[in-house]
């Protein structure tokens, strides 16, 4: 009777994790993603940051390194990556990393059991030169920031005057897009958030630069163009800018929608020292605003950008973000690059990398060591 009821258990288990791979197999690696999202949660806010792996303050394209890593011994959990540039044809994105780079370190970084997240600031359509970007002009004219026509959102949604010509560079998207396999050749899961901050006007995208139908419009054609193009590992951020007195009308103005957004989203900075108190009480305020509006729409919360310009306030890290995420149930929160002349990241050579060991210390911080499965 006993080795029947073993045998009997030991079915009962072998059908339930067959059960749980074969609803595994079943989720889009998207879906996936967005389980896991949801899980890590729990255990706290996880750390980001942008092209981590490519250079820090005092080195350029070293093996494993990381500006982050080399403060606190672990790499960040989110690495962001920009795609700017790949709507050229260029070979390096407009951060100059080249784009065969970005694909080898997310999936290094997916091989980690890190997670990635990725922008795109593909430069203006209408006033950038076919074939080689602004012909004598200088930044930010034919850029991504050149906002002296506001009519490009109208201009590239079908039956616009240069729709085709966005459809190429949608599909030049969507060839990089299909480069970012694990090692058994399946698409890496990734959080992609395009036209965010639409809530400013410094990108053609902007609150004054389209109506509200023609950013939707925008949203869902490219939308419907990669799905069509089979990318299912695609978690959509939609993510406008932090601002004074935020309210949910104002959060979800141009939100596409239920049926199109996985993740609610806010980009928020600090750019001086002095400003620390008013950057944690508008960020609390405005967290609890997305925060719950996510709730209620039954979509993941996170701070996808945000930073101290030159982290000219050495504990900004313990004082000032801390506070400011602290109780805000957000998946992660992710700090601009480390570039040479503006960085947002730690390094090891500047005096705030002890703040950042003491942020990294937190029960509730979150690093790749401890979100790995």
């Amino acid at each position: 009777m006993k080795k029947l009821l073993i045998i009997v258990m030991a079915g009962i288990v072998i059908a339930a994790c067959t059960a749980t791979k074969k609803a595994e197999k079943e989720q889009t690696k998207a879906q996936q993603l967005q389980e896991r999202l949801i899980a890590l949660q729990k255990k706290g806010i996880m750390f980001g940051h942008q092209d981590d792996p490519f250079y820090g303050l005092t080195w350029e394209y070293q093996k494993d390194s990381s500006d982050v890593k080399n403060v606190c011994g672990d790499y960040p959990a989110i690495m962001g990556f920009e795609l700017g540039g790949i709507e050229m044809g260029d070979a390096k994105s407009l951060d100059s990393v080249p784009f065969k780079t970005i694909t080898e370190e997310i999936k290094n970084h997916y091989r980690r059991g890190g997670i990635i997240t990725i922008s795109w600031h593909p430069r203006n359509p209408v006033t950038t030169i076919d074939g080689g970007g602004p012909a004598g002009q200088k930044f930010p004219e034919g850029t991504a920031w050149d906002v002296t026509d506001s009519t490009v959102v109208k201009n590239i949604l079908p039956g616009g005057t240069h729709h085709e010509k966005f459809k190429t560079w949608m599909e030049r998207l969507s060839n990089f897009l299909a480069t970012l396999t694990d090692d058994n050749g399946e698409k890496i899961p990734v959080i992609f958030r395009p036209w965010h901050e639409n809530s400013g006007s410094w990108f053609w995208w902007g609150e004054k630069l389209c109506t509200v139908e023609e950013y939707k419009g925008l949203w869902n054609m490219l939308q419907d163009y990669l799905k069509e193009q089979g990318f299912d590992n695609l978690v959509w951020a939609y993510s406008p800018g932090m601002e004074d007195n935020l309210t949910a009308e104002r959060l979800l103005v141009r939100y596409p929608g239920d049926d199109r957004v996985d993740m609610l989203g806010l980009d928020g900075y600090q750019w001086n020292a002095d400003e620390g108190q008013q950057f944690i009480e508008r960020g609390k305020q405005n967290l609890d605003v997305l925060c719950k509006a996510a709730q209620e729409h039954g979509k993941i919360a996170a701070l996808t950008e945000c930073g101290l310009k030159n982290l000219t306030d050495s504990t900004w890290w313990t004082s000032t973000l801390l506070p400011t995420v602290e109780g805000q149930p957000i998946s992660y929160l992710l700090v601009w690059r480390n570039y040479k002349t503006e960085w947002f990241g730690p390094s090891p050579a500047k005096p705030d990398a002890q703040a950042f060991r003491d942020f990294y210390k937190k029960e509730n911080t979150l690093f790749l060591e401890e979100i790995k499965d």
